[in-house]
């Protein structure tokens, strides 16, 4: 699969016609050069139909930046991106993006994750492209943020650090772990300034909150939970595909994945239940709290994995699970991620907590435990459950903290990898722990209740989990004795290498067939 293309070819024609099978020969300013201090940094941002607009906001905002790009596949979007990014600035925004709303399948427009450092500017012109590839060719754009859906996110990384751009990525970087690994090649071969859009790395609370537990405080850590308890209704079932819609050019949005119309009723956001698109909410919303369990263990990825799931209390169209715990156990440590779309119980809004949280983190150690939300409100607990410090956004306020866009400006200005506080190989390894465990569930098969039982009973933390799942389960009327779960396979990784031992259907899935020309390269 190696794919090279000069930059004439790559760009001469329309989508069908080109033979592209990479990117190799851009131009722009920002290859190897350094932009400099009082030069504006032009930013381009592809897919706003969500946390999109939040980028928009972003680079209307921060000082010395300009928003001159916009690329969309679906021109309805495209003409509201446009007209927001040409209105003139919101207010001053919540420093953290909002969640999902309850009970809600629909995107919404988040606030910034961060506090703005400048007065929000109407940009004086934008450029509006429906093609990446048009938008990469051109040399006055300086870097680009992607807010795509996940199957795109690898393959625009590749193929903007081969044009020359620095990148900021939304979570999950990759769609697959093996794309992922060859975005931070990519990254490393091009020397771009790579962002992951895992912006809890930026918040002064959570980081204040690792560097005091990494300093001992609590002693010896043990497992760190990852819960993503976040409600989650039907998407529905249709008979047959609905057509797309009429302003979406589908060609563009399939990209790599296949070329066909969706087989969902709404176009839109439900593509993240679907494993050609999506990831589950494992890695939707999950990927924060993982990525936050991931830097409080300092682990890499994990030599063994098991998840246990399924989809539960309704049929419908989608595949991914929506109850669903995944097991990581390093040997010496755990990671333990839950995802639960089902309230407390039939009827209810609300959702269950394991220590206090719903959507966040808590990670237990011999003298107590760490407990943090989406927010970044974090605090530290003995283990009779008594408060010992709490912890603020405020904390650790410096330079390289507060909005997660601004400290990536600061790094491509500095041209220092270092300065980023989600550099794109930490977001990548907290991303293949999310498909990891999407991997051992998709091998698995359903099984009793005991079978279950026997696969986890050797680690406590793992059992409780597993019975905490029961009776999540048994609250909202699913007996899993005849609704049965999905156990998954057991899964032994050589993390040296990011490939499973001795499990070729598992190594498998660590990528995909792409359709070209959207082909992610062997060699980029």
């Amino acid at each position: 699969m190696n794919q090279s293309i000069s930059r004439r070819s790559l760009l001469k024609g329309s989508v069908a016609s080109a033979a592209m099978l990479g990117l190799s020969g851009f131009t722009a300013r920002s290859y190897g050069q350094i932009v400099g201090s009082n030069e504006a940094i032009r930013m381009g941002v592809i897919g706003f139909n969500g946390r999109g607009m939040s980028h928009i906001d972003a680079w209307k905002s921060i000082k010395g930046v300009r928003l001159v790009a916009l690329c969309e596949a679906d021109e309805k979007v495209m003409d509201k991106g446009y007209a927001h990014a040409m209105s003139e600035p919101r207010p001053k925004p919540k420093r953290h993006p909002a969640t999902q709303p309850s009970g809600k399948n629909v995107a919404v427009i988040p606030a910034l994750d961060g506090d703005i450092v400048a007065k929000a500017h109407k940009p004086l012109s934008i450029t509006k492209y429906r093609d990446v590839r048009k938008l990469l060719d051109n040399k006055d754009i300086d870097g680009i943020s992607i807010a795509t859906p996940n199957h795109w996110h690898a393959l625009m990384t590749i193929w903007g650090c081969q044009a020359g751009k620095d990148v900021y990525c939304e979570k999950p970087t990759c769609h697959e772990v093996w794309e992922g690994r060859k975005a931070v090649e990519a990254a490393r071969k091009y020397n771009r300034i790579v962002q992951a859009g895992t912006q809890s790395r930026s918040m002064g609370s959570d980081r204040a909150a690792i560097a005091w537990l990494h300093a001992g405080n609590l002693g010896k850590i043990q497992v760190a939970h990852g819960l993503c308890y976040k409600r989650r209704g039907s998407i529905g079932k249709v008979a047959v595909a609905p057509p797309p819609p009429e302003t979406v050019d589908l060609d563009l949005w399939c990209g790599p994945s296949p070329l066909k119309a969706p087989h969902r009723k709404h176009f839109h956001y439900d593509w993240h239940w679907f494993w050609e698109t999506g990831n589950g909410d494992i890695g939707n919303q999950g990927i924060h709290q993982m990525d936050v369990c991931r830097w409080a263990l300092g682990k890499p990825l994990s030599p063994n994995i098991l998840s246990v799931g399924g989809r539960f209390g309704y049929v419908d169209d989608g595949q991914t699970p929506n109850t669903l715990f995944a097991i990581h156990n390093y040997g010496d440590m755990m990671l333990i991620f839950e995802v639960r779309g089902l309230p407390t119980h039939p009827g209810s809004d609300k959702m269950d907590k394991y220590k206090g949280q719903s959507i966040g983190e808590v990670v237990e150690c011999e003298g107590g435990y760490l407990a943090g939300d989406a927010d970044g409100k974090i605090a530290a607990y003995d283990n009779d459950g008594k408060q010992i410090r709490k912890f603020t956004t405020d904390d650790d306020k410096g330079e390289d903290t507060g909005s997660h866009f601004a400290n990536f400006i600061h790094a491509v200005r500095t041209r220092k990898r270092s300065v980023l506080n989600a550099e794109l190989e930490v977001g990548f390894l907290s991303s293949a722990l999310c498909h990891t465990s999407n991997i051992s569930y998709r091998l698995g098969q359903v099984a009793d209740p005991d079978a279950i039982k026997d696969a986890v009973k050797a680690d406590k933390p793992a059992m409780d989990t597993f019975e905490r799942f029961q009776e999540h389960l048994a609250t909202n009327g699913v007996n899993i004795t005849m609704d049965k779960a999905t156990l998954g396979v057991p899964l032994k990784m050589d993390v040296k290498n990011e490939t499973f031992i001795d499990n070729p259907k598992a190594n498998a899935l660590l990528t995909r067939s792409y359709r070209k020309p959207f082909v992610v390269p062997e060699v980029v």
